[in-house]
């Protein structure tokens, strides 16, 4: 809707006009007159009551509203924006002495140096340490470390912190002392944007009533954000053939989804899903990726730097692949060299031991394994 609108010198001239056009005398308009000072008075007022007539529009349109008011007017179709993500990772647990065992319950906090990111243990009953009965790991007394996950208990990509970040014991465990993330954390993610609220709000119009794929990939959509998703028609859980089956493949971006995670996209999936059509949801496969690559630096002294700084790009290209995407050995020597500008050459690349992609089998995601990088300073 276009909406006339009329500036403040505007609304003076048509008020002068209409006066002057009623009026059998002159009257006097100049600037300091009283009537002129009436006319701007009122001129104010009507530069406001059009700022609210477009607030109006502007928040009763879901193209143009934004933030809350986006919210209500999602809220009468049943849709709601999808929550930030907490980002996760792996810290290392250690001490100086290692003559009895210690324990390391789920829940304990540890933090970011400067104090303003917590992070809490959580439960992985496939560690060996885990002991079910305690709720808590058991570093058996000879064991000097252990790597264990955690998850930022802030939610969005402010969790998403660098290697080396983590170092801070909130609580005191007895037998431990130190705690350190040799890796960077990920899957950390904002609440949805306004924008993609509104396309989200899109393919839900377009998959209503419809049990097609693009119904199933909305319906996925739903559960959460930053999920990779593959879906194979005719194909039975084992990857056979069968018709009438459908294989949903799903991923979080750690290779190794949640039980919790997978029903809830198997919940979903089924409420949209034809009849008389059988599917199963199942993680992916994971491929380990080793990198080896050398350096050569246009400066020297830079060499343990740079390393470290590469090994994390690579990392994030690799771990970043949708599943079922090739592993480019062309994409490892860009990414390193925006690792530092520093870097006048990158040779000898191999992927697995091979200097070509990896191509992953299907229904397979690539993660990132050892990156080692070779300094070559002549």
């Amino acid at each position: 809707m276009n909406l006339t609108l009329k500036s403040f010198s505007q609304l003076v001239e048509d008020m002068g006009a209409a006066l002057q056009s009623s009026a059998t005398n002159l009257v006097d308009v100049s600037v300091g007159s009283v009537v002129r000072a009436i006319f701007e008075a009122n001129a104010s007022v009507v530069l406001w009551l059009q700022w609210l007539v477009l607030q109006v529009l502007q928040a009763t349109r879901a193209s143009t509203s934004r933030g809350p008011d986006l919210d209500s007017w999602m809220m009468d179709f049943g849709l709601t924006r999808l929550p930030a993500a907490p980002s996760s990772g792996i810290v290392t647990f250690s001490r100086f002495a290692a003559s009895l065992p210690a324990t390391l319950p789920v829940g304990t906090i540890v933090k970011t140096t400067d104090g303003s990111l917590s992070f809490s243990v959580t439960e992985d009953p496939t560690l060996s340490i885990w002991q079910p009965a305690a709720s808590a790991y058991v570093l058996p007394s000879g064991v000097v470390s252990a790597d264990l996950p955690v998850t930022c208990i802030t939610g969005g990509s402010v969790g998403n912190v660098l290697s080396g970040m983590v170092n801070v014991i909130a609580a005191s465990l007895p037998g431990v002392d130190l705690v350190n993330n040799a890796n960077p954390f990920s899957n950390g993610a904002d609440a949805e944007g306004d924008q993609a609220f509104r396309n989200r709000f899109q393919n839900f119009l377009a998959s209503r009533s419809r049990a097609t794929l693009a119904a199933v990939r909305n319906a996925i959509a739903n559960v959460r954000q930053g999920l990779d998703v593959a879906i194979q028609e005719n194909t039975a859980a084992d990857g056979t053939p069968r018709i009438g089956s459908f294989l949903v493949i799903v991923d979080d971006g750690t290779g190794y989804p949640s039980s919790d995670l997978l029903a809830s996209v198997a919940s979903a999936v089924d409420a949209v899903r034809p009849i008389g059509t059988m599917f199963t949801v199942s993680p992916p496969q994971v491929l380990t990726v080793g990198v080896s690559l050398t350096v050569v630096l246009t400066a020297s002294g830079l060499a343990a730097q740079s390393a470290s700084r590469i090994q994390e790009r690579v990392a994030v290209y690799l771990d970043g692949l949708p599943i079922g995407r090739n592993a480019s050995i062309t994409r490892v020597a860009q990414a390193a060299y925006q690792a530092d500008h520093g870097i006048e050459n990158i040779t000898g690349i191999l992927l697995n031991g091979l200097p070509s992609d990896i191509v992953p089998p299907p229904r397979t995601v690539i993660k990132a394994g050892q990156v080692v990088v070779t300094p070559n300073d002549g």
